[in-house]
């Protein structure tokens, strides 16, 4: 099969492999319909995250189940399968909470971004639609298996709610996504942080009520004089770094909710300050499976469109583009079609 591989900084490779197989009874195989670069891939692909081998990528699928293995009792070959980037049993005390992505028997998944995949955990891991869906549904589903269900989580985790005002940090797919779910959730008042043009756009398709274009301390001065120097009840920090995470605490009123769910790079927090500011923090790994039936509701009956994250599609064996083009900002999320 075709898959792609990560051998150090920009260095992205798409090469011959074997077909993964059943590895363990509980385990499937899927026969990918798509898959796509994720924001978190950039970390390695920049040399953030140090790559020491050769590294299967890809987090975000959905296809067909071409087997299964023979503990597997919740999925059938054949089946239309939307999945989380970390494997759990969903059976779990922890799971039963509503955090998968911390589930006791937590498994990684990589290697999407190929013909071929290897699920853990699969009757707790994926989630299979009700039927075949139509091929213009497949972006928004791919959306569901990571950044939507991320973007969701960070509203969830913000206490994003009726007449609440809600703030964005970062307009990756991410950002975006989140300013979807806030609207879902039903706030009154949506900010996207954003100083391009076409991301401004889709966010505001997407439910933004206001665009701020600064950042950093200017960003919080800005977010303040709307909201009558208060701060936002909810903020949702999608970036991952110092910057952002700041920015998403000081623009947060006292008594006001941050979720946080970029990927954590370099970022610390002075105790005193977050000790005055009277904000609550909750975020990490978004539980998407936990999300999933009823995101894939939402989309199978058209009540949203997250696939229009995806402003570039292609063919798998450029894979390598796909990285250039979102390292370079010139596309928002690419899809790639196996």
């Amino acid at each position: 099969m075709r898959a792609t591989v990560l051998y150090g900084p920009r260095d992205v490779r798409v090469e011959d492999r074997a077909k993964p197989n059943i590895q363990k009874p509980t385990d499937a195989i899927i026969r990918l319909a798509a898959a796509c670069v994720c924001g978190s891939d950039l970390w390695p692909y920049r040399g953030t995250d140090v790559v020491t081998q050769p590294t299967p990528m890809g987090h975000e699928y959905v296809g067909g189940v071409d087997e299964i293995g023979s503990e597997v009792t919740e999925l059938k070959v054949g089946d239309f399968v939307v999945g989380s980037f970390f494997a759990s049993d969903n059976t779990c005390e922890i799971c039963q909470a509503g955090y998968q992505t911390s589930c006791i028997h937590r498994e990684g998944v990589s290697g999407a971004q190929s013909e071929f995949m290897r699920v853990p955990l699969a009757d707790g891991t994926l989630v299979a639609t009700p039927a075949m869906p139509e091929a213009d549904k497949i972006p928004s589903l791919l959306a569901a298996s990571d950044v939507l269900g991320t973007g969701w989580f960070g509203a969830v985790a913000a206490e994003v709610g009726p007449g609440k005002t809600v703030a964005v940090v970062g307009d990756g797919a991410v950002g975006l996504l989140a300013v979807l779910a806030a609207q879902q959730l039903g706030a009154e008042r949506i900010i996207a942080m954003s100083r391009h043009k076409d991301r401004q756009r889709l966010a505001t398709e997407f439910g933004a009520t206001d665009i701020v274009v600064e950042r950093g301390d200017e960003g919080v001065a800005k977010i303040k004089e709307l909201t009558g120097g208060l701060g936002a009840h909810s903020v949702i920090e999608a970036v991952g770094t110092q910057e952002s995470m700041m920015q998403a605490i000081r623009a947060t009123r006292p008594g006001g909710h941050v979720g946080y769910v970029g990927v954590a790079h370099d970022v610390s927090l002075d105790g005193l300050e977050l000790f005055f500011s009277h904000v609550h923090l909750h975020g990490g790994p978004a539980p998407v499976r936990d999300y999933l039936p009823r995101l894939i509701d939402l989309i199978l009956r058209g009540e949203i469109n997250p696939g229009k994250v995806f402003d570039l599609e292609l063919p798998l064996d450029e894979a390598a583009e796909a990285y250039r083009v979102m390292d370079e900002r010139r596309a928002i999320k690419v899809l790639l079609r196996p």
